[in-house]
């Protein structure tokens, strides 16, 4: 379901930006204007940085091999990483140098109703994306906050559409008040600020897209409450007298990796411990269906007194 809505979101944002970076294109040509030009390029790397998401999720689902037997779920992470890297560089440096150029050397801008009438299309267009980014969002998203959704979440696709499509409205309202501005006072500077603030937007998403996903990349454990959900499952199992220890990794999205020791009785035989292991696993399993890998190694109960969770 996640990974569905996911897609979903990606490629409605890709087909509205597909269409907004031509328009702006066009009116920058016609316009002069350099915060449409940025904008036009925002869109460009928005569409890139959306097919790349969609490459990645396909190559994700990749069978394992013998070089990577949890197979290739990790490239999900790998893919949006780069399009914090292209965000940042096609989209933000180059609106920075267009902002600098338009300050330094201002020019009167051409039939600007042109601009604005397609930033407005745009700003619907993008408002259409971002409401469908939110409702696929909103399946997963639970009691937790925007910021705490976007900073915990495993699945990479929805944190990122969702703030290229906000960065991109966000951007849009910065260009329609520059060239709006240019309009209304004769002064063109107010365009080139309108892109320098457009770059500096873009800047500031690819650094917090990059930070997130370097995190995923390096490996995070599961949310705490999945982490609480798999430590009850195995001190409720009948057999097992506590956790010694627990530990989960993210093996993608929606992948996760769980190894316990757990501490059984000295009386118990060989065939009752892997019956009280194959309960756990499943229990784990009914509980948290993205266990996909579980190790559970058995060890005599030397401190009965001590419970961990981590």
């Amino acid at each position: 379901m996640a990974a569905e809505g996911s897609t979903k979101a990606v490629v409605t944002a890709l087909v509205a930006n597909l269409g907004i970076a031509v328009s702006k294109f066009v009116a920058a040509g016609i316009t002069g204007s350099a915060s449409m030009l940025a904008e036009g390029v925002h869109s460009v790397a928005d569409s890139t940085n959306q097919a790349l998401l969609l490459v990645g999720g396909k190559r994700a689902r990749r069978a394992p091999t013998a070089l990577h037997p949890f197979g290739y779920a990790r490239e999900r992470y790998v893919y949006s990483f780069i399009v914090a890297i292209i965000l940042f560089t096609l989209g933000g440096l180059y609106a920075l140098y267009e902002g600098y150029h338009k300050i330094s050397d201002p020019h009167e801008l051409s039939s600007p109703l042109i601009a604005v009438a397609v930033l407005l299309i745009a700003i619907a267009l993008e408002g259409f994306a971002l409401r469908t980014a939110v409702k696929e969002a909103n399946k997963v998203r639970g009691k937790r906050s925007w910021v705490s959704f976007v900073r915990h979440a495993r699945a990479p696709e929805l944190p990122v559409i969702l703030l290229e499509d906000a960065g991109a409205l966000l951007g849009l309202l910065f260009a329609l008040s520059g060239v709006g501005l240019s309009v209304l006072t004769g002064n063109a500077l107010f365009d080139g600020i309108g892109t320098l603030c457009i770059g500096v937007l873009l800047v500031v998403i690819a650094v917090v897209l990059a930070v997130e996903t370097k995190s995923l990349l390096i490996g995070e454990a599961a949310l705490p409450e999945e982490v609480t959900a798999i430590h009850t499952e195995l001190v409720s199992t009948p057999g097992v007298d506590r956790v010694i220890h627990l530990r989960t990794l993210h093996l993608g999205p929606e992948e996760l990796l769980v190894a316990a020791k757990i501490a059984i009785s000295t009386s118990d035989r060989g065939a009752d411990v892997a019956a009280t292991i194959d309960d756990a696993e499943a229990r784990i399993r009914r509980a948290l269906p993205t266990a996909t890998a579980i190790y559970l190694e058995p060890d005599i109960d030397r401190q009965p007194a001590r419970t961990s969770a981590t």
